[in-house]
């Protein structure tokens, strides 16, 4: 918050001249540059040095400084890399102490203790560090060292001994500064930092009565002060002693720095209205400071006076003939928030004041009126002014998120548009007038490009998408952010080589980036290069294989590959991990998808259950849980092939269940809190699902008419249009579901939608099985199969074909692969019993369902007709076995003509039907 010293400025001003006027001077560059660095302007400073670089790629002197900078920004791999190239260009460096400090300090950060103590101990024998030393050899020296640098190599050497444990050469090596450098200006550094010391070793006296001895009239007095303050709120935790310190500094050293440090003082204390009354005092006497008008604004926020910044603040602007501002505020009575915006306002910060208030008006969701504010900031007339384009164009990117909250996307792609053309003029003018803030404002235009290409996305216009994150990255090419997004974006679209080689170019300037090893491993899945992805996702879980967002990615990637059988592998590495793995809710959440993707609906019921209630698993879990209850049998919802073979048990008492699972499923509705317009659209698809899922005529053409709305509204939405179809086939319009998913296998495939496209697929296949037309539906079938091999409906689909042209040996391969996928039981067969609201929103654990294996006897009758006698008895004594375990209650069963009534299966559990057409049979064979 210090206004840098007049001598600075001046020089800064001096600087800019020359360098306008001989522009190709690296020299003048690096000095405008340092004096930017020690005004604390520390982008600007690396702005201007990255052009002085540019300009003498060798300057030595601009590389250190630049390290210097990394190692501010915390940036200690560049800073080390700034380093080298440094001692590349001039080996002398290494005589120069400043290397050696930047270098142990850079160590010493990233925790390299040795390596940071040797390097000082190096610097501490260099010649001008000590000053005995320095007058003998100044001659010698070829770059300038300065006494605090100098005095840096010490400390910087005692601090590190104490953290290695070294503490009494910590004690030497500060008693030796002391004695290099008393009576210089240095010395009361060295005394504060000799306090610290004492208070390392915890006496608090010691480093107090050090602390008070700096008065006022000498350098480090704030430090001291501040140093003070600290020991008394952390180790004598006296509040009135620290704020004492503080008001002690504005009473001898009034300025807007020292009324900053007080205010934040009782900011730092929960005190906010006394720090409005500190920055307010300030502003009075410092009306001019901006650092203390956006102090004073966050104070009043702080004091919970929202009111007095936003209920009544009307900003309207008059430009007069003589060009000045005439401003006038409607309000409401509140002194305080007068003052503090008059004062502001007469400092000609209007803009400023003008987007904070704005940004606070859209935390506390006044959207109205935050609108229009931006609005009347936005109505002026043509503007060349720099200053007005950049405030311009700050306030359309922020009244496009207001835009998008309140749903008015076509509007906020508007306003973001207008954002990326004025950006566009103002980049123009930079380049020119203010060449060292440039990577800055190409940084805001490639975050505009990218804002609108999320847009694009959100709307499915991924063409339109690609090319505007494609510009952002003209603007800053190295942006990971950006990089991640439009691989993902090629990733959606099945682009994979052009998601590879973002992923690669990411990959390269930081191998350990989580999101970009996901993505080639999602990249080796579609080449299937199975191995590949499985070694991708295993280094990062043999790291941490409690990564349950890796975890689930790679449960779902496995089920594709149809490698579901590895699976439990990497679950029960997550649980040796961690003794409390079962209690957590990302673990519950990958064992529920896990039990569900292998045919055991009830069992994941139980697993999501668990995780429903987590802000980060919670979401997806409760949409899990609602897919099973509308479809706890994974059929094909709206197909007819299966539907009437055989209708078996009470229909009364199978309506009356669909109808509590669709009850179920609309509570769990409740629970879902969509945070974007595609999650808002996925629940309203979701709720005509339940209105679907009840079976009544009326419902179902309620959910066409909402579908209908949808799909009119969403472009080419492969959810809301399987949705429609479903809805279709449920009132038998089997034309129109048909055209609309047709509609779907012509798009292209997107991991984004999977699901969805392969259901849509699954139910055009069984429409095209039900009319005869085998081929149409086998290539679907195919298809479904090319995008996930663990498609038990697609498999059983198939089956259904070869046995209806005859094919037994083929028709039981496909069986088999669909009775393996379903984990041994029939996915569509299984029996989801009757769960009360109570058990399921009071926590109760849901129990088990019982599964009676249809596809098993498919498989068998298969094996018998394909003359696989011993397979066809092994599949009867496996369903036999799984029958007899089971206490079946008959509710959403969609049954096949294979079944027998349900009441033989009670009375019967080693179902005679199978025993009759096929283990007597196929025994019988054997023999003879």
């Amino acid at each position: 918050g210090q206004t840098p010293p007049p001598q600075l400025q001046h020089c800064a001003s001096l600087l800019e001249t020359v360098d306008k006027v001989v522009p190709g001077l690296p020299q003048a560059v690096f000095l405008l540059a340092k004096v930017k660095y020690l005004s604390s302007d520390t982008d600007a400073a690396q702005c201007t040095l990255q052009r002085c670089l540019e300009q003498c790629p060798s300057y030595s002197d601009a590389h250190l400084l630049m390290a210097q900078i990394y190692l501010l920004q915390g940036n200690f791999t560049m800073c080390a890399q700034s380093l080298e190239v440094c001692l590349s260009c001039n080996f002398e460096v290494r005589e120069h102490p400043l290397y050696h400090l930047i270098k142990a300090q850079a160590k010493k950060k990233m925790g390299d203790l040795t390596e940071a103590i040797q390097t000082l101990q190096m610097a501490m024998s260099l010649p001008g560090v000590r000053r005995s030393e320095s007058s003998a050899k100044s001659k010698s020296r070829k770059m300038e060292l300065s006494p605090a640098d100098c005095v840096s190599v010490f400390l910087e050497l005692a601090d590190a001994l104490w953290l290695n444990g070294e503490q009494h050469e910590a004690a030497k090596v500060i008693q030796d500064a002391i004695n290099e450098y008393s009576g210089t200006t240095e010395e009361l550094r060295v005394t504060v930092a000799n306090a610290d010391l004492a208070l390392l070793r915890g006496d608090t006296e010691l480093a107090l009565s050090m602390l008070r001895n700096i008065t006022p009239d000498q350098p480090y007095y704030v430090q001291a002060k501040e140093k003070m303050g600290q020991i008394y709120l952390k180790h004598r935790k006296d509040k009135s002693l620290y704020i004492s310190c503080y008001r002690e500094m504005v009473d001898k050293l009034p300025s807007p720095h020292t009324y900053l440090l007080l205010g934040d003082a009782y900011i730092s204390i929960q005190e906010p209205e006394k720090a409005f009354e500190v920055y307010e005092l300030g502003m009075a006497k410092n009306p001019k400071s901006a650092a203390l008008a956006s102090k004073t604004g966050k104070a009043l926020i702080k004091s919970h006076y929202y009111f007095k910044v936003c209920v009544v603040y009307v900003f309207k602007i008059n430009y007069t003939d003589s060009d000045e501002e005439e401003t006038t505020l409607t309000y409401v009575d509140v002194t305080q928030a007068i003052n503090y915006y008059e004062a502001a306002l007469k400092t000609e910060q209007l803009h400023f004041l003008r987007y904070d208030l704005a940004e606070l008006l859209m935390k506390m969701k006044q959207f109205e009126r935050c609108e229009r504010v931006l609005h009347e900031a936005l109505d002026h007339g043509a503007a060349n002014e720099l200053q007005v384009l950049s405030d311009d164009c700050r306030y359309l990117v922020l009244l496009a998120k207001i835009q998008s909250k309140v749903e008015k996307k076509e509007e906020a792609l508007l306003s973001l548009e207008r954002a990326r053309d004025v950006q566009a003029k103002v980049l123009k003018r930079v380049q020119l007038e203010q060449p060292d803030v440039v990577p800055m404002q190409k940084q805001r235009a490639a975050e505009i490009c990218a804002e609108i290409a999320k847009h694009y996305t959100s709307q499915r216009g991924y063409e339109r998408a690609v090319k505007f994150y494609k510009e952002a990255l003209v603007y800053c090419e190295t942006d990971c952010k950006v990089m991640l997004e439009l691989a993902q974006l090629y990733l959606n679209l099945d682009e994979v080589d052009a998601c590879q080689q973002q992923c690669s170019a990411i990959l390269k300037r930081d191998k350990f980036n989580e999101e970009a090893t996901l993505m080639m491993a999602d990249i080796m899945y579609r080449k299937q290069d199975y191995e590949q992805v499985v070694l991708h996702f295993e280094q990062l879980l043999e790291h941490k294989p409690d990564n349950y967002p890796t975890l689930s990615r790679l449960i779902d990637l496995l089920r594709r590959a149809g490698k579901l059988e590895e699976i439990p592998r990497f679950l029960d590495m997550a649980e040796k991990y961690s003794s409390r793995a079962k209690f957590d809710p990302g673990f519950n959440y990958c064992k529920g998808l896990y039990l569900w993707f292998t045919g055991r609906p009830n069992e994941a019921l139980q697993h999501f259950n668990k995780a429903r209630k987590d802000n980060d698993w919670g979401q997806n879990a409760v949409y899990n849980m609602i897919e099973i209850y509308l479809n706890p049998d994974n059929d094909t919802m709206g197909g007819e092939v299966f539907e009437n073979l055989g209708d078996i048990g009470n229909s009364t008492e199978k309506q009356e269940s669909e109808q509590l699972a669709a009850r179920t499923a609309e509570k769990l509705l409740k629970e879902i809190k969509p945070q974007t317009p595609g999650g808002h659209v996925q629940l309203r698809i979701l709720e005509n699902y339940c209105l679907i899922a009840t079976k009544q005529k009326a419902k179902v053409e309620k959910a066409v008419s909402n579908l209908t709305e949808i799909v009119n509204k969403e472009t080419d939405h492969v959810p809301a249009m399987l949705a429609l179809a479903t809805a279709y086939m449920m009132l038998k319009q089997t034309p129109r579901a048909r055209n609309l998913l047709k509609r779907i296998a012509k798009m292209n495939w997107s991991i984004v939608d999977a699901d969805e496209f392969e259901k849509s697929w699954l139910l055009l296949a069984d429409i095209y099985v039900h009319s005869g037309k085998y081929d149409m539906a086998t290539e679907l079938l195919k298809r479904c199969l090319s995008h996930n091999k663990s498609c038990c409906k697609a498999f059983e689909y198939l089956g259904f074909i070869m046995e209806k042209e005859l094919s037994f040996h083929d028709a039981a391969l496909n069986y088999e692969q669909a009775w393996k996928y379903g984990n041994q039981n029939n996915a569509t067969i299984g029996l989801l019993p009757k769960i009360t609201h109570r058990l399921l929103f009071s926590k109760t654990c849901i129990t088990n369902a019982s599964f009676f294996n249809v596809s098993g006897y498919k498989l068998a009758f298969n094996y018998l007709k394909a003359k696989k006698y011993i397979d066809a008895i092994d599949v009867c004594h496996k369903v036999s076995a799984c029958s007899s375990e089971s206490d079946v209650s008959l509710s959403f069963v969609t049954l096949t003509h294979l079944f027998v009534l349900s009441q033989v299966l009670a009375a019967h559990p080693n179902y005679p039907k199978m025993r009759k057409d096929i283990l007597d049979k196929a025994r019988a064979s054997l023999r003879s």
